[in-house]
């Protein structure tokens, strides 16, 4: 037997403690394990299945056999009667009515016949039959439908109750998270495909309110309106869109998360249409170079680019320069995510609105109004007409970012037919090559405000642009008012190199 001699065992076991804590302490900093996919997935299936429906639609269409005459030689003894002959069936037999039908899927979400599905699923049927999965068919009845979220609720009149699935209110998705699809793709009802979560909140430029969930589970045609579910059974999601060159899955399906769906979805139920609340505001991204400009530390929030004559905004104060920072006390950290708060506040709901202007945070009050009673409040309004770039002698001209400024004289006026509401400083030309020219900005254009400063002559713009230029801004913001009356803030690069020519002598 070996001895040990010698040995400090208070050292010792002071220095296997210290490196037992080192390891301890690596584990705890290295991410946990990844969960898992279960060893199967049938008992979820099976337990879903019943209620996932099938959609077929049918719709009468009328249309020509599309014959045409035949060519005979000029002063043909058959001319006369080929014409006769084609003109009479196209008019008559030939407009014959044929049946064109389509696929898709849908869930059932109330035992009491209630069925959610896509818009574009059921748009222009005359007739919806929803296929169950022990082959019973019930025709269907639209109870109302949405086109800027594609949903559709629709009823149909069981014999008994049927088996329906819950929609998850939680935003607890992540990304990686197992999900389930059940569907009809390509008319092969009853079709399990799994996969994950690839990424939430995508914008796919389909809509006002994008926020999809993109899955690399199988969804192809046919899949349309059926749902997405977590391992929990709980639909977390309405599949509706693909990204495919093939017209087949390759991995990139899109859903219409379960939070964004439950508001529209309880209002199609109650009212039968959508009941959204409408600010009455134009907005546009804060772009680094904007926040740059209003010396924002970050870009954040959604640009007030105009207002809507006798909306809310307009009613409340609210001003074109504004950032609206937070709404009903949920942040806007970008343009896109205003809409979507706005869309889900209720009619008539009294908020506040955070915004920041002219460097200052302030709260204003709204009442918000009813976006489709807006939206025919806009359209009545309209824009104005447009005109072709022409020359003009606006007065004295001045030069600056390149763009040559004049004063807005009637004849100036009349040529470009700008608004008598419109005023400011008048676009001349524009120097090729510019940054003005790159940003659009073209003559008969209106600068408005320099700055979140109104301007009405030639020397204010100069003025106003040294002021930035000396506070050490890189770029200036201008207010610009299109040949249409469009309101919308362009920022421009301050050349530091370009000496500005001011009053002070």
């Amino acid at each position: 037997m070996i001895k040990l001699r010698n040995i400090d065992w208070f050292r010792l076991t002071s220095a296997f403690l210290i490196a037992m804590g080192l390891v301890l302490a690596g584990a705890a900093e290295r991410p946990a394990y990844a969960r898992g996919a279960p060893e199967s997935f049938a008992d979820l299936a099976e337990g879903l299945l019943d209620a996932v429906v099938n959609i077929s639609t049918s719709q009468n269409v009328k249309g020509s056999r599309g014959i045409p005459v035949p060519q005979v030689p000029d002063g043909s003894p058959f001319q006369e009667f080929f014409e006769d002959f084609f003109n009479r069936n196209q008019d008559g037999e030939g407009q014959r009515s044929r049946k064109v039908q389509s696929l898709g899927s849908g869930f059932v979400i109330d035992s009491s016949g209630i069925i959610v599905t896509n818009n574009h699923v059921i748009a222009d049927a005359d007739e919806i039959v929803a296929n169950f999965a022990d082959g019973t068919k019930l025709v269907a009845e639209v109870i109302g439908r949405d086109t800027k979220t594609d949903l559709a609720v629709l009823q149909v009149k069981p014999d008994k109750p049927l088996t329906a699935v819950k929609l998850s209110d939680k935003e607890d998705l992540r990304v990686g998270d197992w999900v389930m699809a059940i569907g009809n793709p390509f008319g092969f009802g009853g079709t399990v495909t799994v996969g994950i979560v690839s990424a939430l909140e995508r914008d796919i430029n389909s809509g006002p309110y994008d926020k999809f969930i993109q899955t690399d589970a199988s969804i192809n045609r046919g899949n349309s309106g059926g749902p997405l579910f977590n391992l929990d059974g709980d639909v977390v999601g309405i599949n509706t869109a693909i990204i495919s060159p093939t017209g087949g899955s390759i991995g990139i399906g899109f859903a219409i998360p379960s939070e964004l769906a439950l508001p529209v979805i309880e209002q199609l139920r109650e009212f039968g249409e959508t009941r959204r609340g409408w600010l009455g505001v134009r907005i546009q991204q804060v772009s680094d170079e904007i926040a740059e400009s209003l010396g924002m530390d970050e870009a954040r929030g959604a640009l007030v680019a105009g207002v809507t004559e006798g909306g809310p905004a307009e009613e409340s104060g609210l001003l074109p320069g504004d950032i609206v920072l937070t709404f009903d006390g949920k942040d806007v950290p970008e343009m896109r995510d205003l809409p979507r708060v706005v869309a889900d506040t209720s009619v008539g709901k009294a908020v506040d609105v955070v915004v920041l202007r002219k460097g200052k945070e302030i709260t204003i009050k709204v009442t918000l109004g009813r976006l489709e009673e807006g939206e025919k409040l806009m359209a009545s309004q309209g824009p104005g007409e447009g005109s072709d770039d022409e020359d003009t002698d606006p007065g004295k001209p001045e030069e600056v970012l390149g763009l040559l400024l004049g004063e807005i004289t009637p004849e100036a006026r009349e040529q470009y037919k700008i608004a008598e509401d419109i005023e400011g400083v008048l676009v001349a030309a524009v120097a090729p090559g510019s940054p003005a020219e790159e940003k659009r900005i073209s003559a008969g254009d209106v600068i408005v405000e320099v700055g979140q400063e109104k301007v009405s002559k030639p020397s204010d713009v100069i003025d106003r642009v040294d002021e930035l230029k000396k506070a050490g801004r890189k770029s200036a913001l201008l207010l610009v008012a299109s040949k249409n009356s469009e309101l919308s803030f362009v920022p421009l690069k301050i050349d530091e190199d370009d000496e500005v020519e001011t009053d002070e002598k």
